[in-house]
């Protein structure tokens, strides 16, 4: 151990800076596909004093460093260069405090989403914070990216959920607002540049949630629908109809429903195939006015066919269809996966002129569309086959330019990273993406933290958009 990880190790502790062949494997890689590359040296900080010596001390040498959470990312935000020190937030973890009266709860930024989730459950409450990845995904890191998930619809993104951060500069300066309340405006609200900068400007390490009243119970319906007109006129009559609201609103297209039924053996919910299947949710205390509404619906042929769970084993085969991309590994060598943001008016076009051009360009490939669309999101999932460098850009080209065609955005969940990196100008105006130069020089003048990621600057401080073939790979 030499150069800037012996000094950590003195700082820090032996026990806290690890490299070589101690790093363990599963830091060399996040979830985006990206080719495993271990870093220079891993960091494991138990206290924020451990963040801010890290970053101190990697500030003055000039050292680049990728904070790392659960490495479920799919945008190659936490995956490291070798030349990179890694800062994994792993054992930092914990729930804090249950705040009743506030409706809040402190959590370490390492605590896994599903750790906070139980704590407010315990107290009656509920997250709004929800994604598959639950189980691995820190809190941190949902701030850090702005996660937003299968609740967004009622709760929001991230950071309608957040109240206060504690966060660390790259120079080690330590900032603390750990508000709790909902109205405090006094001066700039500092902790809004954090959420959502994937850790290019400084690094969460603790997070204030506000907690919601906990449904005492949930309402299941999967619906037919021919298209996405009937789609859209569903949503309206359950947003207008239901006095709670809706908790979810799932589309799920039939190339999507086809996999999941022919290649993974689920069972067909329908007897004839439909264009979208559409998974709803509602609290239970709105059970009769979500079947009251879903027969109007039906009448008129705007639903062809319904099915409303009778319990929780039902929600469960339900939900399993939604859940399905989750087995695409064990059937599929190889697929490139998006997220991104389409207007609700423009997202029936959008998928057809997707479906179209993915199909003229390989016309054997697998496809699939599906997503939380009543946020205007939607996720493609393209199986080309062949997963070499030139198709995974020639995929990505193809589907990020009908994205930007229709006004939407190349990311709606997962944030920029490495991956998405050349492609962010299609969402982001040049103004834009100066003023977002700006503020990374101004807190991260060394540029130390996450190079790299959502941008890549010249020396001067402007931003530098490199082509497709620098997403991929070490650099």
């Amino acid at each position: 151990m030499n150069g800037i990880a012996a000094c950590l190790a003195a700082a820090l502790g032996a026990d806290r800076v690890l490299t070589g062949d101690a790093i363990p494997p599963r830091h060399a890689a996040d979830a985006s596909g990206l080719a495993p590359t271990p870093p220079l040296a891993l960091v494991l900080p138990r206290t924020t004093e451990d963040v801010s010596t890290t970053l101190r001390l990697c500030h003055a040498a000039g050292q680049p460093i990728v904070v790392q959470g659960g490495l479920t990312g799919l945008a190659g935000g936490a995956h490291p260069r070798t030349a990179e020190v890694a800062i994994s937030l792993e054992r930092m973890r914990g729930v804090e405090e249950v705040d009743i009266a506030a409706g809040t709860l402190t959590a370490l930024a390492g605590t896994p989403l599903q750790q906070v989730q139980e704590a407010a459950e315990a107290h009656g409450l509920l997250c709004g914070i929800d994604l598959g990845a639950r189980g691995t995904c820190t809190i941190g890191g949902n701030v850090a990216t702005n996660a937003g998930g299968n609740q967004v619809l009622r709760y929001g993104m991230a950071r309608r959920n957040v109240l206060g951060l504690e966060a660390v500069l790259a120079d080690g300066t330590i900032l603390r607002s750990l508000n709790k309340m909902l109205k405090n405006n006094a001066g700039y609200d500092w902790t809004q540049l954090f959420i959502g900068s994937e850790g290019t400007l400084g690094i969460v390490t603790r997070v204030v949630i506000g907690l919601h009243p906990r449904p005492s119970g949930i309402a299941t319906a999967l619906l037919a629908v021919g298209g996405m007109a009937d789609a859209l006129a569903t949503l309206a009559a359950l947003e207008r109809r239901l006095t709670g609201g809706l908790l979810a609103f799932e589309a799920m297209w039939h190339e999507f429903m086809a996999i999941a039924t022919d290649r993974l053996g689920l069972a067909r919910p329908f007897d004839a195939p439909h264009e979208i299947l559409l998974l709803v949710e509602a609290a239970s205390a709105n059970r009769a006015e979500l079947e009251a509404v879903l027969a109007d619906l039906m009448a008129a042929g705007t639903v062809g066919d319904a099915i409303v769970a009778g319990s929780g084993r039902d929600r469960a085969r339900l939900w399993a269809y939604r859940e399905s991309p989750y087995e695409y590994g064990r059937i599929f060598a190889g697929y490139v996966g998006f997220d991104v943001s389409i207007p609700r008016a423009q997202m029936g076009a959008a998928v057809a002129a997707l479906r179209g051009a993915v199909s003229a360009a390989w016309p054997d490939a697998p496809q699939g569309y599906f997503g939380h669309v009543a946020d205007s999101n939607l996720h493609v999932m393209v199986m080309p086959g062949s997963l070499d460098t030139a198709t995974r850009q020639a995929v990505e080209q193809l589907v990020y330019g009908i994205v930007a065609s229709f006004g939407g955005s190349v990311s709606a969940e997962h944030g920029i990273g490495r991956n998405k990196l050349p492609y962010l100008p299609l969402s982001r105006s040049a103004p834009e993406l100066a003023l977002m130069a700006t503020l990374k020089v101004a807190l991260d003048p060394r540029g130390i933290l996450n190079p790299g990621r959502v941008l890549d600057l010249h020396a001067g401080g402007a931003p530098h958009q490199p082509g497709p073939s620098a997403t991929k790979g070490d650099a």
